[in-house]
């Protein structure tokens, strides 16, 4: 018989009988999974802490990561690893001069070819996932340059830390955060609306108001996740009239408010129509996540003379997309 010619890694996943699977092709699996990224896989998983009690050491705390594997002849293969507590790394004090290290998870497999690292105390237990420091990098290094510090390391960069002169404590303002998420959620609302009456503004005080009529304001379910909104308000066809109009508007998630935007011009009495866009980019506190908040147009006009006015031409058009990036908030 002529022995069949192979090309393929002879076994997929899954073949039953009593298939031998190789370890390459379960690390397929996470690299699929992942879909061939690498990072943490929480927005504050691995954090790196400076102690509350600040000492020459630091903290990462728990989470779960992707990594992919730089072995020789390792594509399209990662590795899934998870910190189940914190881990407390010892950083060295600097002397005279200043030091910058950088904080990684390097996975450390002695098996596959070419591969130098040690074999573990306990082969089946392990470890094979570590919190490394990489001492000594320029204090401009951010994680795409481990790609050149370490090329064939399977490892991710958590943080850097910039270390002054005679450091022997390790505080929160030299720690820079650098990881990335291998994954992260994005999830976009747009909505449409007119008013069903005519609203007009004018010179009231100066102060803030909810304005224009009954669609200042949408209730927003704001995802567990999400660490930051990006939210953009379109007018089409706000009417201006009566005179020169000056003043302004904002929005506002919960009561947080974002950039005021003038909406001022100089055409006098004319009767006008403009299109506004209001943009913003809100940062998520924990405890505004999994909850409803209200987001909300406000305007004021700042000096006598012109008025606003949201008609039955007047569209107004809400366009906000949630997203997930690494998070420090309450770590």
């Amino acid at each position: 018989m002529t022995k069949e010619r192979r090309m393929w890694d002879g076994v997929p996943w899954y073949v039953e009988g009593g298939a031998l699977h190789s370890e390459a092709t379960l690390r397929l699996l996470a690299f699929a999974a992942f879909g061939s990224n690498e990072g943490v896989v929480g927005s504050k998983d691995l954090t790196v802490r400076a102690l509350e009690q600040p000492d020459a050491s630091v903290q990462v705390l728990p989470g779960a990561c992707a990594v992919l594997n730089r072995a020789e002849g390792s594509s399209y293969q990662a590795y899934a690893g998870r910190l189940p507590v914190p881990d407390t790394i010892p950083i060295a004090s600097t002397g005279s001069q200043p030091r910058s290290d950088l904080i990684i998870a390097r996975v450390e497999n002695p098996f596959p070819p070419g591969e130098a690292w040690a074999l573990p105390e306990d082969v089946e237990a392990g470890p094979y996932i570590f919190t490394r420091v990489i001492s000594g990098v320029p204090p401009t290094t951010v994680a795409r340059d481990l790609a050149t510090l370490a090329p064939r390391d399977s490892a991710i960069v958590l943080a850097r830390i910039d270390l002054p002169p005679g450091t022997t404590a390790v505080t929160q303002g030299m720690i820079k955060d650098l990881r990335s998420i291998a994954n992260p959620r994005h999830e976009r609302i747009q909505k449409t609306a007119t008013l069903n009456a005519a609203t007009l503004l004018g010179y009231l005080d100066g102060s803030w108001q909810n304005w224009p009529g009954e669609v200042t304001s949408w209730n927003l379910d704001i995802p567990q996740w999400a660490t930051h909104a990006k939210v953009e308000v379109t007018l089409s066809g706000m009417r201006m009239a009566n005179g020169v109009v000056s003043g302004s508007m904002r929005l506002l998630l919960g009561a947080a408010p974002g950039s005021s935007i003038p909406i001022g011009d100089d055409q006098s009495a004319a009767v006008r129509r403009r299109d506004l866009l209001l943009s913003t980019e809100f940062p998520i506190a924990d405890e505004l996540r999994s909850t409803t908040q209200a987001l909300t147009v406000q305007t004021r006009i700042t000096a006598a003379g012109g008025d606003v006015q949201a008609d039955a031409l007047t569209w107004i058009t809400l366009d906000i997309e949630f997203s997930e990036a690494p998070d420090v908030e309450g770590a």
